[in-house]
């Protein structure tokens, strides 16, 4: 049981942190394509890339805190 337990609370945080990690990749790209092609647009790419940062770092948090509760069960 402990080796099934520890494989669940590694694909958790694995997958959670490669998930996070590619969508902040693809947001960072889109918004200086977004920025190359329209400059004065900033403060309303920024805000939305901001905001999908956050979005996107929640996923790896959440998959932290199931990793966790995993591994304590």
């Amino acid at each position: 049981m402990l080796n099934f337990q520890m494989l669940a609370v590694g694909l958790a945080i694995g997958l959670g942190g490669i998930g996070a990690g590619l969508a902040m990749g693809l947001a960072n790209g889109k918004a200086y394509e977004a920025l190359g092609r329209n400059p004065e647009a900033a403060p309303a790419i920024r805000l939305n890339f901001l905001l999908g940062l956050v979005f996107a770092e929640t996923i790896a948090v959440y998959s932290l805190v199931i990793a966790i509760l995993l591994l304590f069960k």
